[in-house]
């Protein structure tokens, strides 16, 4: 049983009077609402340390380089810093043609008055104006009935109204009844209602009103149908933009804000991250992000997602969570070795195969469609890792296209290292574990030269120049082929035995000091397999050069 007194709560949020659930059937809104970043207002007053006005630009900057048309810059009445925010974006000439600023102002005329104020000089601008709606609202901070409420709403929408007309301006309108998740559903309709009577929106200036979920209070489903009564039961809906404000008290902003767009909602409020008061509000990264994945195009731009997580998390002092989807260091990564050798397979079909959709194994949508690179950010090295994923970073960063037995081998040789040093092992470290086991082993064999000829039977015949512990000492070779003559010599002069040589090669580099790589296997009597590499700019002198890697591999194995 819980320890917590579960009987003190129940439902405090209100069904809508009649119930519509048909948006449910669609699989995925098809197109982008429009966005409204709030980061400059809600996020900012949720930082524990509020950005300075030079950080509150160079953010600006971003959020409209990423492609936001509407961003709300602050409550320019509520402080000093607000308003010179905003009249620096005026003055500075910061606003582009296409780009709507966005002002908060309590239903209040000299709040309304002062923000005014602010927007001189502004040619497209939106003044949001809202009053608390919510029972708990109306019957413990404000103790008034519904007509009060509803008559702060009307007196705020008139005073809009005329003093915009007093300026000979063509500012928007919004309207939020907030803490509407707490309101009869019903009545919420009934005050935007009579905001919206007084505004009389147009096809050339449409009215928005916003319906936040001020505090999360129901699963995503009912917040959904809420809206879609709203969105049915709005006056002059043509002329209406209908918007959501979601926070994420539940944990589901992500889920209100994409089931309420299916309901009918237009257009979404919220900042990049989830940043906001208490849990946040609506991710705006994750929301976008979705919606590309499933093939719908956000008309938002991510794909230097490192470079916006960085400049967040500078001015705003927040960290992004490794996890957050899409934008957290650690989304893509793959630790686990089936995940791994699932990715790399994919990875490999797919530029086989080239298909038209993405379809790779564990990555919701290609890393690299928001700045995000395969060896740095999806393969990760450590103890859990396997022989698929070590291989693939192998290949993608230096070009080592390892036989499959020796991928293996290398595979534990790497785990080992990263289970005993309990860490994240870096690609250059995983490159010199590699160097270090397998490539040009010299001890206590190691090449000085060699020459073989080929006789008239077609043969090789020679000798190699070899230091044995230190010891030089020339030896003759002699076999079908180069690397045969080497192996027989080498078998006969130190007196071992291994069957089932497996070999293979390829170039590192493409050009005249081009390097080639050989990679050989050995198996002794007891069916133990050793791997050397060999390194060289000569085809011929790498894979001798791998074949004595192996046999010393056996050698120390057996000292």
């Amino acid at each position: 049983m819980s320890a917590m007194n579960i009987e003190k709560y129940t439902k405090n949020y209100f069904m809508p009077p009649t119930v519509d659930m048909s948006w449910a059937l669609q699989e995925h809104p098809t197109k982008a609402p429009t966005w409204c970043s709030v980061d400059l207002r809600d996020g900012n007053q949720a930082l524990v340390i509020p950005m300075s006005l030079d950080e509150k630009i160079e953010f600006y900057k971003m959020l409209v380089k990423v492609g936001f048309k509407e961003i709300e810059v602050g409550f320019p009445a509520a402080s000093e810093t607000e308003y010179a925010f905003l009249r620096t974006l005026i003055e500075k000439e910061l606003i582009p043609d296409d780009v709507t600023i966005q002002v908060l102002t309590q239903a209040r005329e000299h709040i309304i008055k002062k923000t005014f104020e602010a927007l001189d000089g502004v040619n497209n601008a939106i003044v949001h104006v809202y009053n608390s709606t919510s029972v708990p609202q109306r019957e413990q901070v404000f103790k008034k009935s519904k007509a009060d409420i509803k008559k702060i709403a009307q007196n705020g929408a008139l005073m809009l109204k005329d003093l915009t007309e007093q300026a000979g301006k063509n500012y928007r309108f919004e309207y939020s009844p907030e803490s509407f998740t707490g309101t009869e559903v019903d009545y919420a309709c009934e005050v935007c209602n009579a905001v919206l009577d007084i505004w009389q929106p147009t096809a050339q200036r449409k009215a928005i009103i916003n319906l936040p979920s001020t505090v999360q209070m129901s699963m995503p489903h009912v917040y959904a149908a809420q809206i879609a009564y709203m969105s049915q039961n709005l006056i002059n809906r043509d002329n209406v933009i209908l918007s959501l404000h979601p926070h994420n008290d539940r944990g589901t902003g992500v889920a209100d804000s994409e089931m309420g767009l299916l309901a009918g909602a237009d257009r979404i409020e919220g900042t990049l991250f989830g940043n906001g008061e208490r849990t946040g509000n609506a991710d705006i990264v994750t929301i976008a992000m979705n919606m590309a994945a499933l093939g719908v195009d956000p008309k938002l731009n991510f794909s230097n997602m490192n470079e916006i997580v960085d400049l967040y998390q500078r001015v705003t002092r927040m960290h992004v969570y490794e996890r957050q989807p899409y934008s957290g260091s650690l989304v893509f990564a793959a630790f686990s070795g089936s995940h791994q050798d699932a990715i790399a397979k994919g990875m490999k079909w797919r530029e086989e195969k080239k298909p038209q959709y993405w379809t790779v194994p564990y990555l919701l949508i290609d890393p690299q469609d928001i700045g995000r690179q395969y060896d740095g950010d999806v393969i990760r090295i450590n103890s859990q890792s396997g022989k698929g994923g070590v291989a693939y970073v192998m290949e993608q960063k230096y070009g080592l296209d390892m036989p499959n037995k020796m991928r293996e081998d290398f595979g534990y040789c790497v785990k080992n290292v990263s289970d005993h040093q309990h860490k994240e092992l870096m690609p250059d470290e995983i490159y010199k574990i590699f160097h270090d086991t397998y490539v040009n082993i010299e001890t206590p064999l190691r090449l000085i030269d060699f020459n073989l000829d080929k006789t008239a039977d077609g043969m090789r015949k020679g000798h190699l120049h070899l230091a044995i512990n230190n010891k030089e000492k020339q030896i003759p070779a002699y076999g079908n082929g180069r690397l045969d003559a080497v192996n027989n010599a080498l078998q006969k002069e130190l007196n071992i035995k291994y069957n089932n040589l497996v070999y293979s090669e390829h170039a590192m580099e493409i050009g005249s000091t081009s390097r080639a790589m050989a990679y050989i296997g050995i198996t002794d009597e007891k069916d133990n397999t050793y791997w050397g590499a060999g390194m060289d700019t000569d085809i011929i002198t790498a894979s001798v050069l791998a074949l004595i890697s192996a046999i010393n591999k056996k050698l120390n194995n057996t000292l």
